[in-house]
């Protein structure tokens, strides 16, 4: 398998969800899974399904010499606030059918809600893993894992009800979201993303800049909830939370 540098494939990913990421994985790390790290409590996923993505999105973006990985900067307690909120409750999803499959071109035709599409995916999982006589998802190796993500994102696996592909590509994308979005959603700890890629994050205004062409921009990121103080304030709805040690 070729090597892919992890800032040749976020060069990608920023423009659009990768659709070959689960070959990435495992030119990232030597074929072992990393050691537990602390993560936040969370309020949607259950320990089980919490363990399969924290061990999941490590693969996806994992740590590496030019940073830190999707599970150090918060990713799990991005996709842990977004599906137990609005967005993962289908608040602005069209739900009155026909539930029919459709074209790659008509995007998500699905009844359920992300919330549901995810917890029945999760169950799904977990099933099928003990079908093949394997553990839980967290304790493969990390070749494993990579091998059993590549077999979510090429078949159409039964995940009750939910297509295997599916859940892989709405995984990645959250993924991703999760680790270039601003850190008042959640991920993106500390700015770790835009400080590897270099961008500046969400000021507000460049009223001193405009009449200047041509110049490098290499000003520290910064947060749409950033104060002052340089102080990042969680959205109200999206409280901050203590940490937990992963069992």
């Amino acid at each position: 398998m070729e090597k892919i540098s992890r800032r040749s494939f976020f060069k990608v990913a920023g423009a659009a969800v990768a659709s070959t990421a689960a070959e990435v994985h495992a030119a990232k790390t030597g074929g072992t899974v990393p050691p537990p790290v602390h993560a936040a409590p969370y309020t949607f996923f259950k320990p089980e399904e919490a363990n399969f993505i924290e061990a999941a999105v490590a693969r996806l973006i994992p740590a590496d010499e030019l940073g830190p990985g999707a599970v150090e900067a918060g990713v799990p307690s991005y996709l842990d606030k977004q599906l137990g909120g609005a967005w993962g409750a289908g608040e602005r999803l069209y739900r009155s059918g026909p539930w029919r499959e459709g074209a790659p071109t008509q995007g998500y035709q699905l009844p359920f809600t992300p919330a549901e599409l995810f917890h029945n995916a999760l169950r799904g999982i977990r099933d099928d893993l003990a079908k093949r006589g394997k553990p839980a998802f967290a304790k493969l190796s990390a070749q494993e894992q990579d091998t059993y993500l590549k077999s979510l994102q090429d078949g159409t696996i039964d995940l009750n009800g939910v297509p295997s592909n599916v859940f892989f590509e709405s995984l990645l994308e959250l993924t991703i979201e999760g680790y270039f979005s601003d850190p008042v959603y959640g991920g993106n700890k500390d700015m770790v993303a835009w400080k590897m890629i270099g961008f500046p994050g969400a000021y507000a205004t460049y009223y001193t800049l405009v009449d200047q062409y041509g110049l490098q921009y290499t000003r520290a990121p910064m947060s749409l909830a950033e104060n002052s103080r340089g102080v990042i304030h969680i959205h109200p709805d999206i409280p901050a939370s203590l940490h937990r040690e992963r069992k």
